[in-house]
């Protein structure tokens, strides 16, 4: 692989969702080549990602082995369920010294295991924990990186655009982080859409608002609630995989993930929702873009009280 300078070695995305393009217009925008495997390239979705990626001289590549073969740092950003998977499906192929940065939300178990896979084959795995939402920040979104490998790589990092900061020449500290403030920053989207549509479900939206007001005067009830639900709506089966992996960080403590698990379900339940179409069509330029939280409040009350 290319040593020298991270702007020549060619990356490979792994998940072309939102991060994935994100990441690719980044990069491409610094010049960096860039290509990408999506397992949903076969899908009815696969069409917009073959638009966006021709648009940003993005290489679409058909599967893991590929995509290793042609990169010097592979970045994976899927689903939570698949961070393992995607490690032992690159690591066949995966160039000898390249770098292998896990951005997935998995637990510090799950990171542990892809580790074991890339680092056997002949890579440098390096854990990635993403600490708030990428689209704000984009590529330079706060990044806490953790391994053996993982102060060797911050620099190049630096180079491509990132925000990166080692959290940890040990494996699991940066996940556990980012799990930890899972607990409570997807706990929160969850308790804020069963707050609120219950609330408007008795009609009681607004005093209630004035005593959160009251209560936690720093924050804008009105305009966090419609973010939530945005995010949630549109990002749901995201969320729940990743908080299935945070109540598994939980277990792996030593407790019983109470409250991570009932914010799964929840985020899950918004998902399936949207799947259905309750909330328009989902990638329309209108779907979960509602100023009003109160409007998908409504839509939730009215699918599960249709004769009221």
């Amino acid at each position: 692989m290319d040593t020298g300078n991270p702007a020549n070695w060619p990356i490979g995305l792994v998940g072309y969702g939102e991060v994935g393009r994100i990441l690719a217009e980044d990069l491409r925008q610094r010049g960096v080549a860039v290509c990408a495997h999506d397992l949903k390239l076969g899908s009815a979705a696969g069409d917009a990602m073959r638009e966006h990626a021709q648009a940003r001289g993005v290489t679409l590549v058909e599967d893991h082995a590929v995509l290793a073969a042609r990169s010097d740092l592979i970045v994976s950003a899927v689903t939570a369920s698949q961070a393992v998977p995607v490690a032992a499906a690159c690591a066949p192929a995966i160039r000898s010294g390249a770098w292998f940065l896990d951005f997935n939300s998995a637990s510090p178990g799950a990171k542990i295991r892809a580790a074991g896979l890339i680092d056997a084959a002949g890579g440098r795995y390096v854990e990635g924990a993403v600490m708030t939402s990428i689209p704000p920040y984009r590529i330079q979104v706060p990044l806490l990186l953790g391994g053996a490998h993982a102060a060797a790589l911050a620099p190049a990092l630096e180079a491509l655009g990132f925000a990166p900061k080692v959290a940890s020449e040990r494996l699991g500290v940066a996940s556990a982080t980012k799990m930890c403030r899972s607990v409570m920053i997807k706990g929160l989207e969850a308790m804020v859409i069963e707050s609120f549509t219950a609330a408007r479900a008795y009609g009681v939206e607004d005093a209630m608002l004035a005593s959160l007001k009251e209560t936690f005067p720093g924050i804008d009830w009105e305009r966090q609630g419609t973010y939530f639900f945005q995010r949630v709506i549109e990002h749901g089966r995201r969320r729940s995989e990743e908080v299935r992996e945070v109540a598994e960080t939980v277990r792996e403590a030593g407790l019983t993930p109470w409250s991570a698990a009932g914010t799964a379900e929840r985020q899950a339940w918004v998902a399936d929702l949207a799947d259905e179409g309750l909330f328009g069509q989902r990638g329309a330029p209108g779907f979960a873009r509602d100023a009003d939280w109160r409007t998908e409040a409504d839509r939730l009350l009215a699918k599960v009280r249709p004769m009221t």
